[in-house]
């Protein structure tokens, strides 16, 4: 049983319930507004699938953050605990490394073929795509090797080191038994 009252009548009020969630309306701490975050979510954003816990790479400085619970958006206690769980484990693993390695899937730059139209840095999900000097760099550090900037590059000037375009094509002709 529930009992409250109305406050607009002012009479006691007695519910039979199954089950009572109680909830607190949310926002997000002032402090965060300096994390990356999409336009349309207020939250602090990851850098998604396939790392649904580590921070999206705003800074330099981010990459390496995991972020769990409210952090990331509201949240019940399971889920947060998960990921709490999750984002410790990631920590735990590259701290316990004598030395840290990264894919060398990463993209390149053609800079003769780069206009510096700045396409490919907009679209970048790990900010890993700068303007400098009128062209593209990248820091091979934040790339992940998703391969959106060379979707985005008209010009063709941006490919992903180990996964070119020709690449593909032949590995989808060995697979069509081409």
């Amino acid at each position: 049983m529930v009992w409250g009252v109305d406050t607009l009548t002012g009479k006691d009020i007695e519910i039979a319930a199954d089950m009572v969630v109680l909830a607190q309306a949310m926002r997000p701490s002032t402090g965060a507004q300096d994390w990356p975050r999409s336009s349309s979510w207020p939250w602090t954003r990851t850098a998604s699938w396939p790392k649904p816990i580590q921070a999206a790479a705003g800074r330099e400085r981010d990459v390496g953050m995991f972020l769990a619970g409210a952090a990331q958006a509201p949240k019940d206690i399971p889920e947060a605990v998960a990921q709490a769980s999750g984002a410790a484990s990631k920590a735990v693993t590259i701290l316990s490394q004598d030395r840290l390695f990264h894919s060398p899937t990463v993209a390149k730059v053609i800079s003769n073929l780069c206009t510096g139209c700045g396409m490919c840095v907009a679209v970048c999900p790990y900010d890993a795509l700068a303007l400098k000097d009128g062209k593209v760099t990248v820091n091979e550090v934040l790339c992940e090797g998703c391969g959106t900037c060379t979707a985005t590059c008209l010009r063709s000037a941006i490919q992903v080191k180990n996964l070119t375009q020709n690449q593909v094509a032949e590995m989808i002709n060995a697979c069509l038994g081409g």
